[in-house]
Order: structure tokens, then sequence, then C-alpha cells
């Protein structure tokens, strides 16, 4: 899966997140919390996204992924 594959899907999920978002607000330079996901909404994302990727990412490697650039990295180290 590609990394515009994967950033599709945390888009997604994002978005559902997040329903007042739309898609062009959504850039791999954003952080969520700087579209406005508080803490439990950000770890809804993550976790919605592994599912839908059927993948699991340790918690620690989570803890680096600044933006959503970093997180599609590290999404994409286990896909």
């Amino acid at each position: 899966m590609s990394p515009d594959e994967i950033f599709a899907v945390v888009r997604r999920n994002l978005i559902d997140v997040l329903p007042e978002l739309t898609e062009s607000q959504i850039t791999l330079d954003h952080s969520m919390r700087e579209l406005g996901a508080n803490s439990i909404d950000r770890m809804d994302v993550v976790i919605a996204t592994q599912d839908d990727l059927g993948v699991r990412v340790p918690a620690e490697q989570l803890t680096r992924a600044n933006d959503l650039r970093s997180l599609v990295a590290v999404l994409s180290e286990h896909v």
C-alpha cells in the first residue's frame, strides 16, 4: 500500500471523527492537534486507521509521529 493510500485512510478517519473538516483542510504537514483533534479524537483516528489497514503499531513508535506525514511514515513501516 502506498503512502498516498495510507494518507487517504487517515484523512477519511479524521473526517469521520471530526466531520467539520473537509478533505482540502487536511494536509500531510498538519498535526491532528492543529486540525482540532483532542487526545481522544487522535486515539480514535489512529485505532480506526490501524483497524482499516490491518496493522498494529507499538505506542512508542506512534509517539514520534508529530504530523500526518510522520504518522503515514510510521504506518507505512507496518503495512
